[in-house]
């Protein structure tokens, strides 16, 4: 059962999805730690909500280690064993990737290396992509950049702008975050290079 930490800036969709299927046993694992680094964040209220032990660590006028060497003392001493980002609207300090190599996930709404940063579905449309979807993938020290766990198509149609396709994205993030969880959980998952494999 592995011990997993969501760190979350805003209203928490994702972590709500992850949440609902940890509690329902579709993931092998359980949620023992949620941080934001917004006071206000919706889903810190969320997490209070449901009983989860839940942190505000401000970020602001923090150089971004110093907040980082924070959060990373606070996930050591519930012994996390995977960090969720859910919305985490802070880039991460090469520091803190270091203390978690290959455990923390991060969930984008393209498909990567596809339109890679903010606003990524508004690139999607204005570029004239026909289909954009979401990535689950590992966090390494480049942004959105590691080894991709799982990906997940949505059509761009005619008449969607950035909001329309954010949300048809939304939809399908939020069961492609909880498969990509349930894999890296159970263990189903071998690194080859940049490429994630089923093990046999």
């Amino acid at each position: 059962m592995k011990r997993v930490a969501i760190l979350l800036s805003g209203r928490g969709s994702n972590f709500l999805a992850l949440s609902d299927a940890i509690e329902a046993g579709v993931v092998p694992a359980e949620i023992v730690l949620v941080v934001s680094n917004k006071a206000e964040a919706p889903g810190l209220q969320h997490a209070r909500d449901r009983g989860y032990k839940a942190l505000f660590i401000p970020s602001k006028g923090k150089e971004r280690e110093v907040f980082d060497r924070e959060v990373v003392t606070e996930l050591k001493k519930a012994r996390v064993d995977v960090v969720c980002l859910a919305g985490f609207m802070r880039l991460l300090s090469s520091y803190f990737v270091r203390e978690f190599p290959m455990r923390i996930l991060n969930i984008h709404p393209s498909l990567l290396p596809a339109f890679p940063g903010l606003d990524a579905q508004g690139q999607a449309v204005a570029w004239g992509a026909k289909f954009s979807g979401c990535t689950v993938h590992f966090v390494d020290e480049e942004l959105d950049h590691g080894p991709i766990i799982l990906q997940q198509v949505v059509p761009v149609l005619d008449d969607d702008d950035g909001e329309a396709l954010s949300h048809r994205i939304l939809k399908e993030e939020h069961k492609a975050y909880v498969e990509a969880l349930r894999l890296v959980c159970a263990d189903e998952l071998q690194l080859e290079g940049r490429r994630l494999r089923r093990r046999s």
